[in-house]
């Protein structure tokens, strides 16, 4: 077992409603609900499987496909499409599927990659799914704490 040090996403995940937003200001990249417009690039690969191709079309409409332009990542995304073809099949091995979610996390695909990579996806009211019973937004502790039954205040 490793000693010492960080690991990756040791500690309490970045919020981006902190208080303390000075240290954070502008790190948050706000990706369109949309997703990326326009034809995938190029496949940088040998030659891709029908699957492949499917995943690769797929992938490069999704709001995360606009970092993954402006990084150059297409071999990258790539890749993750080819492995997640091959994990797809029966009898892959275990250790695939591993590789393949830690893939997903470094593209953004999983909440947990969207937030090591900073990104939040925007979306807009009528998209957004509301939970019976939440809370209403407040702007004061004091009434988010009257919102919540037995809540002092």
């Amino acid at each position: 077992m490793p000693k010492g040090g960080a690991r990756a996403r040791s500690g309490p995940p970045p919020d981006p409603q902190a208080l303390r937003r000075e240290r954070d200001a502008g790190e948050w990249t706000i990706l369109p609900a949309a997703g990326r417009e326009g034809a995938a690039p190029d496949w940088p690969l040998t030659a891709p499987s029908d699957r492949e191709a499917e995943l690769w079309q797929r992938l490069w409409r999704k709001p995360q496909a606009l970092m993954w332009e402006r990084y150059g990542q297409e071999t990258e995304v790539a890749l993750y499409a080819r492995r997640l073809a091959e994990a797809e099949e029966p009898g892959s091995f275990v250790n695939l599927s591993t590789l393949v979610r830690q893939m997903s996390d470094s593209l953004g695909l999983t909440t947990p990659g969207m937030r090591a990579n900073r990104w939040r996806i925007d979306r807009d009211e009528e998209a957004s799914v509301a939970v019976s019973g939440s809370a209403p937004a407040s702007s004061s502790a004091r009434a988010r704490l009257r919102a919540v039954p037995g809540g002092s205040g």
